[in-house]
């Protein structure tokens, strides 16, 4: 099933056809003359996939699926309960987008089939749908900045130009305004909505340097300057903060929590300790979120997510081994608490399959060897990702490791948790450009 703009197979005209008025003029359905608080209690109980199959009848049940009231009412009842695993690819050239419903990873058989397979078969196993973004002529490649309210924020990994707003089930998409380029730079990207007025705002943090003859490998130490952007969506062009008052490290938030996008800062050769820093969104401001004064969060590498709502880490010890803090407080640095630890493991698959590309690939895919995705609510299963190529539930109680196949999977990708909603970026663009 693609879930694109695109009609079904079975009708050869499109939505716009002329022709097509004719079906407005049929006599109403019992859909269209029930009360709208009750159209939208139904609409919102159902799965986005149905309430794109459900928009595709006709041009007055299309305007059904649009109210503005929907997405709010579609979140708060039934996207949080039935969220999606989206698997963005980025081998070998362009990039491809696939979904499964996250319930699909509990539900994943013990058998060991092979995950590349794409046949129909049996046994139970899940196969991954693809989606095909309107806008890959403009931008094939591609990295997932983040996702908030069923909504994407892409931006052009290829020439640095390009940004979009995309909600992959329903193919409605956003081109953003380029914000000012600099000639050698890095960047840090965040993507989330405000608590207090609701806006989309995207944050990019640029290091940069005036100079343009810098070697690759020098080129680290000599980005001593920087900038801040931020872009309200649907509010005007990008916004200039000024410098930014701590060296992030340079990839997507990983974490959004209370309304503030979370990094890690860079290490520092006589620093051990890497401080977390927050943006919030509202003030649009920086601050430093406390860590413990002892434990592996001040010597260790880790990877920033979240746990229920919380603030968590997942910290990448000796001999393959990690472990998952989370904050139960935010901002309390006492309620830092140890809730897993988990095993040096290898995936099955990666045993059988040899990777044939350099780990510096795999490691530019994901940012680290092993990811932690999100809690299994049926099983109480932690979703681990391991080198972009394997998925991997942990059993915390009995200890046990479980492969999570699916078929068509790429053999390349990088996984997000991602809750699908009918939510239309023209409602976000309230104001336009």
């Amino acid at each position: 099933m693609d879930l694109g703009l695109e009609p079904p197979a079975k009708r050869s005209r499109s939505f716009f056809d002329p022709d097509e008025d004719l079906l407005d003029r049929r006599p109403l359905s019992g859909m269209e003359k029930l009360p709208r608080e009750i159209v939208l209690d139904i609409l919102s109980r159902l799965p986005v996939t149905s309430l794109v199959s459900f928009s595709l009848v006709s041009r007055s049940w299309r305007e059904l699926a649009r109210d503005p009231l929907l997405p709010d009412a579609q979140l708060q009842r039934t996207a949080s309960s039935n969220p999606f695993l989206l698997f963005h690819c980025d081998f070998p050239i362009r990039n491809n987008l696939y979904f499964v419903e996250l319930s699909a990873a509990a539900a994943a058989p013990h058998s060991r089939s092979t995950a590349g397979s794409s046949g129909s078969g049996s046994g139970g196993i899940s196969s991954l749908r693809e989606f095909h973004p309107p806008f890959w002529k403009t931008m094939s490649e591609f990295e997932v900045v983040g996702s908030c309210n069923g909504i994407l924020c892409l931006s052009d990994s290829l020439y640095k130009d390009s940004m979009y707003l995309y909600n992959p089930f329903t193919g409605y998409h956003l081109l953003l305004p380029q914000p000012k380029q600099y000639p050698n730079h890095e960047a840090a990207f965040g993507f989330g909505v405000d608590p207090k007025t609701g806006e989309y705002k995207v944050v990019k943090v640029v290091y940069y340097t005036k100079s343009t003859s810098a070697a690759p490998r020098a080129r680290r130490s000599t980005y001593q300057l920087s900038d801040v952007q931020v872009l309200t969506v649907g509010g005007g062009g990008w916004r200039s903060l000024g410098k930014a008052p701590y060296q992030i490290a340079c990839r997507p938030s990983g974490a959004v929590v209370d309304g503030r996008l979370h990094w890690m800062t860079r290490p520092r050769r006589y620093r051990p300790a890497r401080p977390l820093v927050s943006f919030d969104l509202s003030e649009e401001r920086f601050g430093e979120v406390p860590i413990p004064e002892t434990g592996p969060l001040n010597w260790c590498n880790y990877q920033l997510m979240v746990i229920e709502g919380s603030l968590s880490a997942i910290v990448y010890c000796y001999h393959g081994r990690i472990e998952i803090w989370v904050m139960r407080v935010y901002g309390e640095r006492d309620s830092w608490t140890k809730q897993f630890h988990i095993g040096a493991h290898v995936p099955k698959s990666l045993k059988r399959h040899k990777p044939n590309l350099p780990w510096k690939f795999c490691r530019s895919l994901t940012g680290c060897r092993v990811r932690a995705l999100c809690v299994l609510e049926d099983t109480g299963e932690i979703l681990l990702e391991y080198r972009a190529r394997a998925l991997v539930a942990y059993d915390p109680k009995k200890g046990k490791f479980r492969d999570v196949l699916f078929k068509a999977t790429p053999n390349w990708f990088q996984t997000f948790v991602h809750i699908g909603t009918f939510n239309w970026v023209e409602r976000i663009d309230h104001r336009g450009y």
